[in-house]
């Protein structure tokens, strides 16, 4: 005797429901939206008007994301492929303390050429993640605990170098002069960023390797099935994670002029809330880097505004943790979506 089930015809084919054209608008631009909600209570409040609508609060909301930002693109190479990397704060970290011990002209320094201890470290930079890579792919070790484990690591060479204080970049740093400098009343900075977003978008959706890389996110097996190679793709991913990590690493220190081995947890958590947002918004239910600076605005102009309106220090990390939950819940909720057709 058969189960109902099993006398089910063999035929049978479930089509999954398209969703209306309302809904997949509001999937790609209610980010969009919000942000501009937000933008426009904070212009029109009467507590933040004054402050809110001028161009050093403009230069104060972008400068605020730009390293934050800059860890989120890094991050987000292994993020598409599937895999998650926490070792990328950590590397800004380290690169920004080792940059800046290079540089120190003091006995605790060693007064290398300013270009010189900033080249060595971002050059350097890409071992951390071959070393990632390696344990991942060969080792088949589990990529969370391998990463948030070298971000350990990292964290202890970093305080070993600093000794638990805060290192200063020498007086008259060239990246400090470019750091301040403004063209069309923007920091240079904001420009150079956008460049880097521009290629790293450029790169994940316009190249085999992005797409392969797309393409191990969605389903790693079916991607072994077509001939992607995984191992070789997902080593260059974690390679080039940790080296943008290593260009915020510079920017933060240019932007701050010191340097300390805790920078790099803030860092971390702000960069993997705009991955997570950035699946709500422009390509649903999959991480994409202009959600991710968009998110990166909209988290930006909160705390900003959130700032002008008197509220103490302590809601930063308040609001960005409740940011970083909906941001999960809702990419989780888009990409299930997405796999259900």
């Amino acid at each position: 005797m058969t189960s109902p089930a099993s006398a089910a015809p063999t035929d049978t084919v479930v089509v999954a429901k398209s969703p209306s054209r309302v809904t997949a608008f509001f999937e790609k631009y209610t980010l969009i939206i919000l942000t501009l909600v937000v933008i426009g209570f904070f212009a029109i409040y009467p507590g933040t008007s004054t402050q809110f609508l001028t161009v050093t609060s403009l230069n104060t909301v972008l400068t605020n994301m730009l390293c934050a930002l800059m860890v989120a693109l890094a991050a987000m190479f292994p993020f598409v492929a599937g895999y998650m990397d926490f070792s990328v704060g950590a590397t800004a970290a380290l690169t920004c303390v080792l940059a800046a011990r290079l540089m120190d002209t003091t006995v605790n320094g060693f007064g290398w050429p300013v270009w010189l201890a900033i080249v060595v470290p971002v050059l350097l930079s890409p071992i951390i993640g071959f070393a990632n890579g390696f344990f991942v792919t060969r080792l088949k070790m589990n990529p969370f605990v391998t990463t948030l484990g070298m971000s350990l690591l990292l964290y202890g060479i970093s305080m070993l170098w600093t000794g638990g204080q805060r290192l200063s970049a020498p007086a008259g740093f060239l990246i400090l002069k470019f750091a301040t400098t403004k063209f069309l009343g923007l920091p240079v900075p904001v420009y150079a960023v956008f460049v880097i977003a521009l290629i790293v978008w450029y790169v994940l959706t316009h190249t085999p390797f992005g797409r392969s890389l797309y393409g191990m996110g969605s389903s790693t097996p079916s991607a072994r099935l077509v001939g992607i190679r995984v191992d070789r793709n997902l080593w260059w991913a974690f390679a080039i994670a940790s080296l943008l990590g290593s260009l915020a690493g510079i920017m933060q220190l240019a932007q701050v002029g010191s340097a300390t081995a805790s920078d790099g947890g803030s860092l971390l958590f702000k960069g993997i809330t705009f991955i997570f947002l950035s699946a709500t918004a422009i390509t649903p239910g999959f991480f994409n880097v202009w959600g991710a600076v968009i998110a990166g605005i909209l988290l930006s102009v909160s705390v900003t505004g959130l700032t002008f309106m008197g509220f103490a220090g302590w809601t930063t990390n308040v609001f960005n943790g409740i940011a970083l939950i909906t941001a999960v819940a809702l990419s989780t909720y888009l990409g299930r979506r997405k796999k259900l057709g």
